[in-house]
């Protein structure tokens, strides 16, 4: 069971990873569309592959991934940062979304400028997950350990809170 959930969730997270760094690529060829039919070719294309490829991909990699934490128990500081640079990924997809929407409005275009961002930034963000996920390195994040102990939260809080009473 563990085997084919962690084959599923590997298929999954490389689907969804390729989509999000391979779509600002697409977004820029709006620019270079000659004509109505080859944008509209485009957009069925940048559709498709966000709505019928990539989320259900990100859905899948974030069902197994949940089913994996439980089948394998995984409690370690370094599991945290990947499931925090998980949750970038899923902002990036989040935002990746909104430009589908607003991208194929006449008068859009999808700057080149914001096209190396895009790609450099969710690109550092799955190199970033592989290599936590590879390395599994040893970490000591004391803020896991104040969130771990009963009142925790609310003494951080109080460390940081301009408000508090005397």
């Amino acid at each position: 069971m563990i085997a084919l959930a962690k084959f599923v969730h590997i298929a999954a997270i490389a689907i969804w990873a390729a989509g999000i760094v391979s779509l600002p690529g697409l977004y820029v060829q709006r620019a270079h569309a000659k004509d109505e039919d080859a944008l509209l070719r485009l957009q069925r294309l940048v559709r498709f592959a966000y709505i019928g490829i990539v989320s259900p991909a990100a859905f899948v990699a974030v069902l197994t991934g949940t089913m994996l934490i439980f089948l394998r128990q995984t409690f370690e500081p370094w599991f945290s940062v990947k499931l925090a640079l998980v949750g970038l990924l899923a902002i990036l997809h989040v935002l990746t979304g909104l430009v589908v929407i607003r991208l194929f409005r006449d008068g859009e275009i999808y700057p080149t400028w914001r096209f190396i961002t895009a790609t450099i930034l969710s690109g550092g963000v799955v190199i970033a997950i592989f290599f936590i996920v590879l390395a599994k390195p040893a970490m000591d994040l004391a803020l896991f350990d104040v969130l771990s102990e009963p009142g925790g939260l609310k003494r951080l809080y109080d460390e940081f809170n301009p408000l508090r009473k005397p």
